[in-house]
Parts: C-alpha cells; sequence; structure tokens
C-alpha cells in the first residue's frame, strides 16, 4: 500500500511529465478508436444493407424487353431471381436551376433493388412515385404533393407518395449532390402512363452464393443474341458506381485504421520504452533505499511498472472518450453527406478501449523490466550509492587547443556532458527523430491529398466531356458551332490478367494527338501516348510490378468485345491519382486485335458559345451526361473535403505526440542532471546562463535529430503511402521540400516550448535537497 502511495506521489511531483505520458498513449487511442469504429461500422453496416436490399448481381440494359422474355433468363444456372423493368430519366426546373431525376418502374412483386420507405407509402396508382428523400428536402417537397417531371418534352404530374432510398442509389455521383440530381421510383403503371408502353429496358438479376458472375453474364448475352433481343450492355455489381465507390472508401478506411494507427503505436512504444528505461535508470537511489528498508525485488519492480500501467489506463481512457466526442460525431457528419444509408450509426466499442492499454501497458512494463532487473541485482548498499563517474576521454575538440580556449565555458560544459554522456544523448536524440519523423509524414499525406485535387486541373484542359448512351454513336458533324477542338474517347471495362489472379480495370482508348488530355510521370514531366504501347497507371504498375517496356495481359470483360487476354507492351508508367486507367491509341489497340466503340467526347469550345453549345447537347436523347471541368475540380475539392480532417487530426496528434516526447525526455534530463544544475546554482551561475545550457544543449540534440531523420523519413512516408495506396487510388508519394522544411521548423518549435514549460522546474530545483541527496 505504501509503495503505492509514493506512486501516487511520484507522479504529482512529475506532473507534467505524467500528463505528456498520457497525451503520448491518448493521440494513439484516439486514432485507433475512431478509425475502427468509423471502418468496422460502414463496412458492417453496408455489407448488411446491400443483402438486406438485395442489390442486383447483373444489371442487363436492352433497347426493349418484353415481360415474357424476362423470364426466360430465369431458368439459367445459377440465377436465382430475375426482374425486369423500365428506367428513363426525367427534368425538373427549380428556382435553382435545372435537375436531373432517375425514373424507375417498380415490379408488382419486387425483390431485387428493394427501397427503403421513411415515410409515407409506395406508389400504386399510376400518378404517384416514390422520391428520393435527399432530393425533397433540398428542394422543399413533401410526401401528398404533386411535382411535374419532364420525360421527352412532355410534362408529367405525379403526387408523392412516399420518400426513401435505395440501396442502388447509396452513392449518387461523385459530389453526392441531391441538388442537381435524384431518383424516383414509379409503378409499372405510371410508367405505361409516362413512356406509352409496357416493355422494359432493363434486366436486375440476383444470383446464387456461389455463382460465377462473369459466367453468367456470357451466357445472358449470348442468349440475348441468341434470341434476337436489342441488347445493348451490363454491368456487374462490383461495376456499378455505387457499390464500387462505397467499398473503395471502406478499403481505403480500413487500410487508415490499421497503417495510422500502427505507426502511432510503434513511435508511441518507442519513446515510451526510451523515457521508462531513462527513468528507472534515475531511480536508482530510490530503489537502494527501497531494498535496503527490505522491500522485495518482485514488489519493486512491480511498483514501477504500475506506474506505466496508469498512464496508459488514464492516456487510453482519455484517447477513447475525444474519439467519442471529436471522431465520432465527424465521420456520421461525413458518411451522411457522402452516402445514402438511412440508419447508419457509430457507436464506440468498450473493446476499442484495449488495444492501446495493451499496447502500451506492455511496451511499458517490458522497459521498466529490462532497466530494473539490472538495478536489482545490485545490493542496496551500492544502488544507493551514484554510479562511478565515467573516465573522460579527450574530445575531439579538445584537440585544437586554439579554438576549445576561444569556447565559452557554458558550452564546454555541453560538449563534455553530450560526449560524457554519449548514451542518454543517443537515447534522447531517437525520441526526437521518431518525432520528426512522424512530423514529417503528418504534413506529407496532407501535402499529398492536396496535389491529387490539383492534378485534376493539369490533366485535363477540355470545356467538355460528353458522355452518350450505350448503342448511341457520337454525331460528331453535328456538334454546335464554337466548337474548336473535339477528341473521341472509348472507354471498355477490362481484367488485368497476371499470376495473382484477374484485377478489374478500365481501357481508355484516345488519339495520341488529343491536346485535351495530358499525362505525368510520377516525376511531374509530361509522359505521351504513341503507337507502340499503352500508358500504365503507377496506382496498377506499384501493385502488381510492372515497369516501362514490359508486357501486359487485358482481358475485355464487355459483353460485345472478345474475350480473349491481348497482350499489350507498356510504353511507360503514369501517375493518375483519380480514377487511373489504361490508355491507349485505336491505332495500337487495332493492331493488337481490338476496336472499341467511341463513347465520349472531349470538347474545347470558345467562352461565349458554352452555355448554347450546353443546352443544345442536353436536348440530344443520345447523350447520357455532360461533364465540365468545373465538375471535375468540384469533386476534386469533395474528396479533399471528405478527407482533410483525417489527416488535419493526423497532424495535430503528430504535434502532441513529438512534444509530448520532447519534453518528456527533457525533463528526465533535467531530473538526472539535477546535482549538477544545484552545484552550478550553488556556485553563482546566473539562473539564464543555466537555462541557456540546457536549451543549447536540447537545440544541439534536436539539430543532430533532425539530420539523422531526414533519409528515414523519406523511407517511412513511401512505406505509409504504399500501404494506404490501392490500385484504384494512388497517393503521390513524394515529400515537396517545403514539408520537409515545415517539420523541421516545427521539431523546433516544440524544443523551443518544452525548454520554456522545463524553465520552472529548473528554478524550483532546492540546492541543498540536490547536494545532500547522496548521504
Amino acid at each position: 500500500m505504501k509503495l503505492w502511495l509514493k506512486l501516487l506521489r511520484d507522479l504529482k511531483q512529475s506532473i507534467g511529465q505524467s500528463i505528456a505520458f498520457v497525451l503520448i498513449i491518448a493521440v494513439g487511442a484516439f486514432f485507433y478508436a475512431g478509425l475502427v469504429t468509423y471502418s468496422d461500422h460502414l463496412s458492417t453496416y453496408t455489407d448488411s444493407y446491400v443483402q438486406k436490399h438485395h442489390l442486383s448481381d447483373l444489371t442487363v440494359t436492352y433497347k426493349t424487353l418484353s415481360p415474357n422474355e424476362v423470364q426466360r433468363f430465369q431458368d439459367i444456372e445459377g440465377v436465382k431471381r430475375v426482374e425486369g423493368r423500365y428506367t428513363v430519366e426525367g427534368k425538373q426546373q427549380f428556382q435553382t436551376g435545372k435537375t436531373t431525376v432517375t425514373l424507375h418502374s417498380i415490379p408488382k412483386k419486387n425483390a431485387i433493388n428493394t427501397p427503403t420507405l421513411l415515410k409515407g407509402q409506395l406508389p400504386s396508382a399510376s400518378n404517384e412515385l416514390f422520391l428520393d428523400a435527399h432530393y425533397a428536402k433540398e428542394h422543399n417537397l413533401k410526401v401528398g404533393q404533386t411535382t411535374t417531371i419532364t420525360v421527352r418534352n412532355q410534362a408529367h404530374v405525379m403526387t408523392i407518395s412516399g420518400l426513401g432510398e435505395n440501396v442502388e442509389h447509396a452513392k449518387l455521383n461523385d459530389i453526392q449532390d441531391h441538388v442537381s440530381e435524384g431518383f424516383a421510383y414509379l409503378p409499372e403503371s405510371g410508367i405505361k402512363d409516362v413512356m406509352g408502353s409496357t416493355t422494359y429496358n432493363e434486366l436486375l438479376v440476383s444470383l446464387h452464393k456461389k455463382a460465377d458472375v462473369e459466367n453468367i453474364g456470357k451466357v445472358i448475352a449470348a442468349q440475348s443474341k441468341k434470341q434476337g433481343l436489342s441488347y445493348l450492355k451490363q454491368e456487374s455489381k462490383e461495376r456499378s458506381f455505387s457499390y464500387s465507390k462505397i467499398y473503395e472508401t471502406i478499403y481505403n478506411n480500413n487500410m487508415m485504421s490499421k497503417v495510422i494507427p500502427i505507426v502511432l503505436f510503434l513511435i508511441e512504444a518507442i519513446i515510451l520504452f526510451l523515457s521508462m528505461s531513462r527513468l528507472i535508470d534515475s531511480e536508482r537511489s530510490q530503489v537502494g533505499i527501497m531494498k535496503a528498508l527490505g522491500v522485495k525485488n518482485r514488489n519493486i519492480m512491480l511498483h514501477y511498472m504500475g506506474y506505466p500501467l496508469i498512464v496508459s489506463i488514464l492516456g487510453s481512457i482519455l484517447g477513447c472518450i475525444m474519439a467519442n466526442y471529436v471522431f465520432v460525431p465527424f465521420v456520421r457528419e461525413s458518411s451522411a453527406r457522402a452516402y445514402s444509408l438511412p440508419g447508419l450509426s457509430f457507436s464506440l466499442s468498450f473493446y476499442s478501449l484495449i488495444p492501446p492499454l495493451v499496447i502500451s501497458s506492455i511496451f511499458g512494463m517490458v522497459a521498466c523490466y529490462l532497466s530494473g532487473r539490472t538495478i536489482l541485482k545490485e545490493r542496496a548498499a551500492m544502488a544507493m550509492r551514484p554510479k562511478p563517474p565515467k573516465k573522460m576521454k579527450q574530445l575531439w575538440l579538445e584537440r585544437f587547443p586554439k579554438m576549445w580556449k576561444a569556447l565559452p565555458y557554458q558550452y564546454k560544459i555541453i560538449f563534455r556532458n553530450i560526449f560524457l554522456n554519449k548514451r542518454k544523448a543517443l537515447t534522447s536524440s531517437i525520441g526526437v527523430v521518431v518525432s520528426t519523423v512522424l512530423l514529417i509524414t503528418a504534413f506529407g499525406t496532407q501535402t499529398a491529398l492536396l496535389k491529387v485535387a490539383k492534378q485534376t486541373e493539369q490533366v485535363g484542359s477540355y470545356d467538355l466531356r460528353i458522355d452518350y448512351k450505350s448503342g448511341a454513336v457520337p454525331a460528331t458533324r453535328e456538334l454546335p458551332a464554337g466548337v474548336t477542338a473535339r477528341y473521341e474517347l472509348a472507354t471498355t471495362p477490362v481484367q488485368l490478367v497476371n499470376n495473382q489472379g484477374k484485377h478489374n480495370a478500365t481501357l481508355i482508348s484516345t488519339p495520341k494527338n488529343n491536346t485535351l488530355l495530358h499525362f505525368f510521370s510520377s516525376k511531374d514531366t509530361a509522359v505521351s501516348l504513341d503507337d507502340d504501347g499503352v500508358l500504365v497507371p503507377k496506382s496498377y504498375a506499384d501493385r502488381y510490378h510492372i515497369k516501362a517496356g514490359d508486357t501486359i495481359f487485358l482481358q475485355p470483360t464487355s459483353q460485345d468485345l472478345p474475350h480473349k487476354s491481348l497482350s499489350l507492351k507498356v510504353s511507360a508508367i503514369t501517375s493518375q491519382y483519380s480514377n487511373p486507367s489504361f490508355y491507349g491509341t485505336p491505332a495500337y489497340l487495332k493492331k493488337v486485335g481490338l476496336q472499341i466503340p467511341v463513347s465520349s467526347l472531349l470538347l474545347k469550345t470558345e467562352a461565349a458559345h458554352m452555355k448554347k453549345i450546353t443546352h443544345s447537347l442536353e436536348r440530344n436523347e443520345n447523350v447520357d451526361q455532360i461533364t465540365t471541368q468545373d465538375d471535375a475540380k468540384k469533386s476534386a475539392n469533395y474528396i479533399v473535403k471528405q478527407n482533410t480532417f483525417v489527416f488535419i487530426m493526423f497532424i495535430i496528434c503528430a504535434i502532441v505526440l513529438s512534444f509530448g516526447a520532447i519534453f518528456t525526455i527533457s525533463s528526465i534530463n533535467i531530473y538526472e542532471r539535477n546535482r549538477e544544475l544545484a552545484t552550478l546554482k550553488v556556485l553563482g551561475y546566473p539562473k539564464a546562463k543555466i537555462h541557456g545550457l540546457i536549451f543549447f544543449e536540447n537545440i544541439l540534440l534536436t539539430l543532430f535529430a533532425v539530420v539523422v531523420a531526414l533519409p528515414i523519413s523519406s523511407y517511412v512516408f513511401a512505406k505509409i503511402i504504399g500501404a494506404l495506396s490501392s490500385p484504384h487510388q494512388q497517393i503521390p508519394d513524394t515529400l515537396p521540400l517545403m514539408v520537409i522544411v515545415l517539420s523541421i521548423v516545427v521539431a523546433f518549435v516544440l524544443t523551443i516550448l518544452s525548454n520554456l514549460f522545463l524553465r520552472r522546474k529548473v528554478t524550483k530545483i532546492n540546492m541543498i535537497e540536490s547536494l545532500k541527496s547522496l548521504e
């Protein structure tokens, strides 16, 4: 009991150091609890939501498809259920401007892509519709109100029967813009009134768990062509926009929830290990007194192990509380902005407290054991005495008498202290090295995120991108006046085939003289398309070890193209931070036996004709989507906004962790030198010079640590970025000079701050007590 009281007294006496330890542990616990809660809840909920509402495994598009023709696909082996529906695009006009509403018909016995009803009821009458709840909120539409939707130049007045969400529209668009885009569901009778037909244009397919989606897709395509159906295209669940975007986020969050906490825990463990080792060593005389009083070695060891245990408990609890009140509310709001997932909630689990508590406790207690066992082996009388002074060798500076004599006495003390206690100086430097590496990594990740957004403006210099509907042929000769440049794009889904399996990707074909698309290497130098190979995104190259000059195999998955692996030469590796794709010219792809139908146009227009051209293309029934360069910028800024919080918190946590480490190590340094500093005070050494002595020594150690940290930080940063990246998301792995300079400045600022906070500790040194401590 007395030892526990002593432990509490020790914690109180070194309150600043104890708070620093608690903050170091709290940082790791904060990030771990927050990221794991976000990742696990989002993943678990999404899996459950997709299964509960039976998201279609395959969506097949036709020009027309009768109800009888739909049922023919039910007998295909592996198919669980099929449903036919009609999908058409409608327009609405509000004060804020024009909007687009995607209209779907609901089968009478709907079991695939079932809606989530939040208010009202599902539509039953032909003039009723079920409306996207977010879209309705943006335009002040409520259940029971009527709204006018224009479809193919005909206005239809519909009554809103209910509001809700649907699993297939969980991610509506890149920036989750519910103002300009929404969706609605009508009964089949309603679609008949709108379109004047009872036929469908989409086939929804639900498969058994072990069914092969790719093979069933081939069977459906072959059967459609054999029966003379107007087959257009098909899209698997994994390639659908909403599903793929959500699971990309889940993958990225899962990687962040592993990588960032592991980095923080590792750094935290190193700092704890170094600090606790030094702390036990500085308590040598206290250990000797306890041994002399008859306290058992085991109890002494448990006494010192109680220190990391207490600060670990306090730090872990504090970190989890902060995560619950800071991190969790943010991710709740962020998820609500990014996805339409009704009922998704985030709550901190008690089990998220355990890993940071266990990790910090183990490393702290191991450090106590390794440091304490040597002291405990000594006799009480030996432990109570100070260690014999080390034999002082001549410093290399002393070999230059003129230089050594010219140095002020203050600096001679500093250099002698550092070189006399090389091991202590080295452990202090290691703590600062680790902190500096963390700072560079934290600032580097934020800069990388901004660079991802910036590249969006660099890769495309077009004004408009026109995506056409399946089966439609872009009429380049019929474009409005004012178009100064136009280039075709042909896009198709493919799989990269290698010894690791098949990996989903996208292949885009465009002329090599396309001046509206730009490609860059990892060093930001321009890369050109040529007729001798394809451009490979660096994200795929890094993951699957592809180099320029290699041969890769791509297999088209579209049923309109031959399903054979194409042998393609890699012309160059390009950095594509958003939507990475393989690029090739039509001439080169034709050489290898692949011709992709043109699906999009890139346009450069005269500024005066921009609006006129846009309005003209909007009236074209073959146009599926029009994207401006401003839309691309909005998408990039949206990505930055969604991820800024995590990386800003990473920077803040890195600063807190670094300050805690520097403060703790500096505090232990002062404690170990109490007698030396008391001697200087007794001899009349001014307080300002004593403070300057400690300050300059810490600055020298920080300078040494920064020099050592620079090469290490580049390696660590590249490894962390590599772990966070995926084939579908490349993150820049180069460290700008500005980041390094900023991190070094912050490291020195933190050193100065820790010195300022420790001035009071130096001032409060009791000269008599410190000088008589050996007695």
